[in-house]
């Protein structure tokens, strides 16, 4: 990580001159390297205008860099407590709950739910690089221009591909730095960190008020728009990009936020209606029954099925519907299931899902109904009918639109923002589809974005999904950065910083602060390397392992440590 982030400065030359300031460009050309795993180009084009800039608002930056300083040691602080946290918990001294590990280790490491969901296709590696760059020109940005202002000058910016790892640095000469007093020396190392947290707070603003900045263009929150399914996708054939998500079971949906928070709600009554009744001989447990109300008539020619293995059995065009006993619930509840399967035979019934999704709905299991809608209300002349589903298959009514469609665009078709219902449907040149199955894939296997562009052009609802995905990442990666430089490990700013900081206990001579110093990033280093190996590569330790490794690590590390203590205290 030190490739992408801080190393800069401490790559300088070392000069046994003696100049009142460095020159602007070196004495000698600069060469650049490549290898097999490693390649860099320095470049001096923006020595001079970097410096300029430092020197002429130096008075500001200073002040501005000082806050730097106060954050990056808090952020020293914190990691460090996050390492000995994690510590305790691998080796059992303390039990966390399960959400307070993943708070822990999506901060450790940059992590969110913004970017959880990477599938890591091409235009994701494209928005990581992306974001890679920003936020490593951002921190080495703000090393050179602290330094500026403490009146170091650059010798050059290097840009270097590592592996497949893209990243920069500032070359300062370390002799000058480790002149500069310590106050001085310390804005200059806390300034990369520091940086990074600034860009974290303006990607966060940026998302937030990205509504707002597209909304001459884009219409935000109306009803989410398709920009994409994938080559499995169980709604391929029902959905389209450039078509709007209307309502999930009747329930208005706004954004993809609020589809994938149904979707999450449906799949656990789905799942808690599974372990109900793993017998399809019994119906759903109460609060699961999405039934409809279907007219007497409809069904006078619809009795005659076949039971097979006691499952209801259709033709392929029908669908399985038996009748909800709203009003008699205990027939269902009674844990009677030879009750239950009479029950099944004498009201079962083989409809056409088409036209019964026509109808008013009735049961328990709508959002509405959960609402405070009443449970079930049909006429005499109705039943109220579900539809009989396999163990772990989700019924769920899926309402869209298409506005863009060439069909809609001839007559004149509007958008869904003007929806008010199923008898909206027409004007809005879309309908309703009934999905069967793992309700929790089907969410997941839709791509969509809460933008949609006012003027019907579909391609244009990718550039807001892009500068989402751009300033999510980048918010990410800059507080992944942030936070790795400030662990108090070898090669990293953490190291600078903490060698700086001790200089300001005073009561500790050099050589008692250089053991302090090496002791620090040693167990800095060692805590991080666990925490990395846990939580970043999941390697499944087994305790007796780690307190082998540890045991084992600790006994030579251990008589370092306690030999330094030992000095320093005598």
């Amino acid at each position: 990580m030190e490739m992408m982030t801080a190393g800069g400065e401490r790559r300088g030359r070392r000069s046994m001159r003696v100049h009142t300031l460095l020159p602007l460009r070196p004495t000698h050309r600069l060469r650049n390297t490549i290898s097999f795993w490693y390649c860099d180009l320095k470049i001096t084009a923006l020595n001079e205008p970097l410096f300029y800039f430092g020197r002429k608002y130096a008075r500001y930056l200073r002040g501005w860099f000082s806050m730097g300083i106060g954050f990056s040691l808090m952020a020293l602080l914190g990691v460090s407590l996050i390492l000995l946290w994690e510590l305790a918990r691998t080796l059992n001294l303390y039990r966390g709950n399960i959400e307070l590990k993943n708070f822990w280790d999506g901060l450790l490491f940059g992590l969110s739910p913004l970017v959880s969901g990477f599938g890591m296709s091409l235009m994701d590696a494209v928005y990581l690089i992306i974001s890679t760059l920003i936020s490593v020109a951002v921190h080495e940005f703000g090393h050179a221009i602290a330094a500026a202002s403490e009146g170091v000058k650059i010798e050059y910016i290097a840009m270097f591909l590592a592996v497949l790892f893209p990243g920069a640095l500032i070359a300062f000469n370390y002799e000058w730095l480790q002149s500069l007093p310590p106050f001085a020396a310390l804005r200059i190392y806390c300034a990369g960190i520091w940086h990074n947290a600034v860009c974290c707070a303006v990607c966060g603003l940026a998302l937030f008020l990205l509504p707002l900045i597209l909304f001459p263009l884009y219409i935000h929150g109306k009803s989410p728009m398709v920009l994409g399914l994938s080559s499995t996708s169980p709604l391929s054939g029902f959905l389209s990009p450039g078509d709007l998500i209307v309502s999930l079971d009747g329930l208005r949906i706004h954004d993809p936020e609020e589809w994938m928070k149904r979707i999450s709600l449906i799949h656990k009554h789905s799942f808690l209606n599974s372990n109900y009744s793993k017998d399809s001989r019994s119906l759903p447990a109460l609060g699961c029954r999405k039934g409809y109300c279907v007219p007497s008539s409809l069904l006078e020619d619809r009795k005659n099925i076949r039971l097979n293995d006691d499952q209801l059995d259709c033709p392929i065009e029908l669908t399985a519907f038996v009748t909800v006993p709203c009003f008699n619930s205990s027939l269902l509840d009674d844990g009677n299931t030879e009750n239950s399967l009479h029950h099944v035979r004498e009201s079962r019934h083989c409809l056409t899902a088409k036209d019964v999704v026509k109808l008013e709905k009735c049961g328990d299991g709508w959002p509405a109904i959960e609402m405070g809608t009443s449970s079930c209300e049909c006429s005499q002349n109705e039943s109220c009918l579900m539809p009989n589903q396999m163990s772990g298959m989700t019924w769920v009514e899926i309402t869209y639109s298409s506005p863009y469609s060439p069909e809609c665009l001839q007559h004149g078709g509007n958008s869904s923002a003007d929806y008010g219902g199923p008898e909206s449907l027409a004007s809005n040149c879309g309908g309703t589809f009934v999905f069967v199955g793992d309700v929790f894939s089907m969410g997941h296997s839709v791509q969509l974005t809460a933008y949609q562009f006012r003027w019907g052009f579909i391609l244009g609802a990718y550039l807001p999904h892009m500068l989402e995905k751009i300033f999510a990442c980048t918010f990410n990666v800059s507080l992944a950065m942030a936070l790795l430089n400030s662990l108090p490990v070898f090669a990293l700013d953490g190291e600078s910083i903490l060698e700086v900081t001790l200089f300001f206990i005073t009561f500790l001579g050099p050589r008692r602060r250089g053991r302090v110093l090496q002791v620090c990033l040693w167990v800095g280093t060692l805590l991080s390397i666990l925490a990395f190996s846990r939580i970043l590569f999941s390697i499944p330790f087994s305790q007796s392992l780690l307190k082998a490794l540890c045991w084992n690590w600790g006994r030579g590390y251990t008589a370092v440590i306690m030999e330094n203590l030992r000095l320093m205290v005598a």
